[in-house]
This record gives structure tokens, sequence and C-alpha cells, in this order.
């Protein structure tokens, strides 16, 4: 896992990378405002219901009235200020209605998705970060951390990113095919080059580098040190100078292989 002041970089054991745009105190604060207008709103569709409910029941808040009010309110109070992030974000899996709104979403470190017990934990810690008042302590904290990570964030081990749509599987498999169908070699294979003695360990190498090149500012070093790597292994001198461009080299072995697969 890398990690820059904006993004958080997972990278999985599978050598597929994926970034994430880390939230900014600006979105957050607005998913928070969002989410405490949708708060107070509620409270008061509740304390008018169980209001009216307690007129219609015989005066039951005549006489003592304060003090059952008093009671009842802190009650209904407590149950939204606990309750109503550890709700939505176990429901809708890191997100409250402000979060979906704005676009957020909590997730753990490691990129996985929130479990449970890190939602209450992150929430529980919520009372520290709202010290002196309004999260004075919370945006000191997500000032001083560079992924604006308030207190809960930093106890619960999570991050709030920038969401983004999800992908079906399948439609990232057609996409990846179709690209690579669609390459065109420049150059011939280079000659007496064996293309017999590829594994697949090695094109899925040359597979990954071409799928992700467009995205590497390195990409032309990089395709050296894989042309390097390659012919080292297969134990053929190394070309100096190269013929032809590396990444063209590249192309045109995994399009040869992949050619020669499909007759």
């Amino acid at each position: 896992m890398t990690q820059s002041s904006d993004t958080l970089q997972i990278d999985t054991p599978e050598n597929v990378t994926f970034d994430y745009d880390v939230a900014g105190i600006g979105s957050r604060f607005l998913s928070a405002l969002v989410d405490t207008l949708l708060m107070i709103l509620l409270q008061v569709i509740v304390f008018g219901t169980l209001y009216l409910v307690g007129t219609q029941l015989g005066g039951l808040f005549s006489g003592s009235a304060p003090a059952w009010l008093v009671a009842i309110f802190s009650l209904v109070a407590f149950v939204f200020f606990w309750g109503y992030y550890i709700f939505f974000e176990i429901l809708w899996n890191g997100q409250t209605p402000g979060k979906r709104w704005v676009g957020l979403r909590v997730i753990r470190l490691d990129g996985m998705p929130v479990t449970a017990a890190e939602v209450v934990i992150r929430n529980l810690v919520r009372l520290i970060d709202l010290l002196p008042t309004a999260y004075g302590v919370g945006v000191v904290t997500m000032f001083v951390n560079e992924k604006s990570r308030r207190l809960g964030d930093l106890a619960a081990g999570t991050v709030v990113v920038h969401d983004r749509a999800a992908q079906d599987l399948g439609d990232l498999r057609e996409k990846r095919v179709t690209y690579l169908e669609r390459l065109h070699p420049y150059l011939p294979v280079p000659d007496g080059f064996p293309l017999e003695r590829l594994k697949n360990h090695d094109l899925e190498i040359l597979e990954g580098f071409l799928m992700r090149r467009g995205q590497l500012p390195n990409h032309k070093q990089l395709a050296l040190q894989i042309m390097n790597s390659l012919y080292t292994r297969l134990g053929l001198p190394i070309p100096f100078p190269w013929p032809a461009p590396p990444e063209d080299l590249i192309v045109s072995i995994y399009a040869a292989v992949k050619g020669r697969s499909s007759e």
C-alpha cells in the first residue's frame, strides 16, 4: 500500500492496483452538514409524533409533563446521536445519506469494506472528535493527518474516500479482452526469438504492462527492464542497442503469441 497526500493506493497480492481519492475536510463537512440537518428533521418528526400521541392519550404529558418530555426526548436524541451513523454505515457499507449524497464512503486502510466493529469504533470515538464543540478536535486531527482522518478513523483503521461506481467483473474482462485484441504490432518479432518458450507468467507480465502503460509515467524505462529480464530468463544475449523501442517489441511478442494460440 502506497499513499500520497490526496490518494490512497492499494496494491493487491494479484498485482492489481486500486487508487482512491481521499475525501478532504470540505467534502466531509458538507456530508456531515447534510446528515446533521437530516437528523434534526427526523428528530422533529419523531418528537412531534410522540407529542401528538401523548396528547391524544388523555393528556399523558399533563401534570408532570416536563419530566416525561425531557426523559423521552433525551432518549430519542441519544438514539439518534449514537445510532444514526452506525445504522447507515453498516446498512450501506460505509455510507450515510450525507456521504451518499456527496459521494463519499468509509473503507478500511487496506481498501476492504468496513466491518460492523470498525463502524461502531469510529462512531463511538465521535464524542471525542466533537470536543470542545463543532468537531473541534476532529477538525484539528484532520488538518494534521495527511489523509484527513479524525480520531475515530485512526482508532478504527478507516479512511473516507470519494466513492466510485461499481464495475461489473464481466465488463472489466470484456474491456480487457477488447483492448488486447486491438493491439497492432508495429514491428515483427525479433529474429530467433523463441515464442514457444514463453510461460504463462511471462505473458501475464507483458499483459499487465500493456494494460497499464498509459498510466505509467516511466513506461519506456519499465518496458526496457521487462525486455532485459525476459531475454535474461530465456538465456538470450541482450541487444545493445535495441533494434527497436522495447515497448514496441513487447507489443509484437505478445500479439504473436496470442495469434499463435488462436490458430
